[in-house]
């Protein structure tokens, strides 16, 4: 693979969504679409919300590109159909709110679509499983990592560092194991450059954020990308480079449920939130998370050969970062 290819993907992703994440702000601003702050935001400004318009249109563009011209398996359209058919909906939700069942109608439509040509599809759970059941369970994890990459997205530039780092790392595992065949090098360092284009108006202070339109079907298809990996052997990878998404929002889920808190409604009782309640900034608290994802890559690359050392010193990581984002001084009182 042409390393000059790789740079000029990655440039024209990153400068066209760069320019348009601009387009998308003025467009915003003059339609007053604004998230306003309230007792359960990180923001203290109406800040315009939306910005997913810019980044999911380039990545979709992209990885169709990448399937025409076969750098990438013609079933990566099936993932493009599926993030579009998300970002329609989560447009519309941005807007006026949708139920949730209809929201997760949507997910599983999508997610069925994505499962039928995944990429190893009947492998996600390394044989553990009967390939029913395995689509299954793997439609199932999807369709959580769409909703918790939505719920994490709560400060500034926490999910487009989130994905830069995800996005690099499964083109990282794919290309030192050789994988050119399911596409992950060009489709994860596409998705990465587009939303490092977008991380620029998105630090903070955030010029403008996602919105669903934007996390939404990124969830979706980085979940493709990372369940990719899984189906072609690559378990622990897959689940290193996401870990501190998962663990962070996966724990903040079981204790608002021990506490008999609303599960769906929104909060500020994530780990990250509560560090900046506690007086972090959130470009603090963002560059601690991407240290450590930096961190995640790097045992992922690791897990290649040594797959359950490198789980281990993964989940070590991600303890020791949760530990600073909880000691960050005294708590304010987190609503119900």
């Amino acid at each position: 693979m042409s390393t000059l290819l790789i740079i000029e993907l990655m440039a024209v992703c990153f400068a066209v969504t760069a320019a348009a994440t601009g387009l998308v702000l003025l467009w915003l601003r003059h339609r007053q679409i604004l998230d306003h702050p309230n007792d359960r935001s990180s923001h203290e400004r109406p800040t315009p919300r939306g910005g997913g318009l810019a980044v999911i249109p380039v990545v979709v563009l992209c990885w169709t590109a990448l399937a025409v011209l076969e750098l990438a398996p013609r079933a990566t359209l099936a993932a493009v159909a599926g993030a579009i058919g998300l970002a329609v909906i989560s447009w519309r939700d941005d807007r006026q709110s949708l139920p949730v069942h209809i929201r997760l109608a949507a997910q599983g439509a999508a997610v069925l679509l994505g499962i039928l040509f995944l990429p190893g599809a009947g492998q996600v759970f390394q044989g553990l499983l009967p390939p029913v059941l395995d689509r299954l369970a793997a439609g199932l994890l999807w369709i959580w990592f769409i909703n918790l990459f939505n719920f994490m997205d709560g400060i500034d530039g926490i999910t487009a560092s989130e994905t830069v780092t995800i996005g690099l790392g499964t083109a990282l595992i794919a290309y030192v194991a050789a994988d050119f065949e399911t596409g992950a090098v060009m489709l994860g360092l596409s998705v990465a450059a587009a939303a490092l284009g977008f991380l620029m108006w998105n630090w903070h202070p955030a010029k403008l954020f996602l919105g669903d339109v934007g996390s939404i079907p990124l969830g979706f298809l980085l979940g493709w990308l990372l369940l990719g990996l899984a189906g072609t052997g690559a378990w622990a990878p897959a689940l290193i480079l996401p870990l501190y998404y998962l663990v962070d929002a996966t724990l903040t889920l079981l204790f608002r449920l021990v506490r008999f808190r609303r599960v769906w409604q929104a909060h500020r009782e994530h780990f990250y939130q509560r560090a900046v309640q506690r007086g972090a900034s959130h470009g603090a608290v963002v560059l601690r998370i991407a240290a450590a994802n930096l961190a995640l890559v790097l045992l992922a690359l690791l897990a290649i050969a040594w797959p359950w050392i490198a789980v281990v010193l993964a989940v070590l990581v991600v303890a020791a970062l949760l530990v600073w984002l909880l000691r960050r001084g005294e708590p304010e009182a987190v609503q119900p």
